[in-house]
């Protein structure tokens, strides 16, 4: 447990960017691991960047990852996994969406949008697993399960049991909405399928 294990999370507001880093926290925070984490919003709520920098280990004494150290990238729009690409390690892995969501910066013209940003990370020898997790989501029936289907999508890059991680992601609606606890499960599962992931025992 000495070793620090560092998370980037990106995307844009609205995707669950901030709740998919909390729920990582919790399951780290479950094994007793010190857990350090930060976010940065740009009008998040509209639609803008959102990155939240999670640090968990035996002991943790800053939440800021440095450029070239995330163990792992989980990137809720694949241009912004782009855009925050170098913050990755050699050796470090990508979970992108594919699913395209266009943030408003492009719209007003400010930034032209890559035509490929999956294949670019790939071009720069980063490993990458990119699936559409917007299209899985709505399959579903509710495409605000996405971030439960990234969440999923990283359950086995983590250097704790995926099964951990899934009971904190319904621990988390079981609490609050008891509904959905179902609608999560199978959108955990969708997500660790997405990447070759085993299914896990309910």
């Amino acid at each position: 447990m000495s070793q620090i294990t560092n998370i980037l999370v990106c995307g844009v507001g609205g995707q669950g960017v901030m709740t998919a880093t909390e729920i990582l926290a919790e399951a780290a925070i479950s094994l007793a691991f010190d857990v350090k984490k930060t976010e940065v919003a740009g009008m998040s709520q509209r639609g803008g960047v959102v990155t939240s920098h999670l640090r968990f280990g035996r002991v943790v004494l800053s939440p800021q990852i440095v450029p070239g150290e995330a163990d792992l990238l989980i990137g809720f729009e694949s241009a912004e996994a782009l855009r925050w690409s170098h913050m990755l390690k050699p050796g470090g892995v990508a979970l992108v969406n594919s699913g395209r969501i266009v943030p408003p910066v492009v719209n007003l013209g400010l930034f032209d949008y890559p035509e490929d940003p999956v294949a670019k990370m790939r071009a720069l020898g980063l490993t990458v697993h990119a699936f559409d997790a917007t299209t899985i989501a709505t399959d579903l029936g509710n495409i605000r399960l996405g971030n439960t289907v990234m969440l999923g999508a990283c359950a086995d890059h983590l250097p704790f049991p995926a099964q951990v991680l899934r009971d904190a992601v319904l621990a988390r609606f079981g609490t609050r909405k008891p509904h959905l606890v179902e609608a999560n499960r199978q959108a955990f599962e969708a997500g660790r399928q997405a990447v070759g992931g085993d299914a896990l025992a309910a």
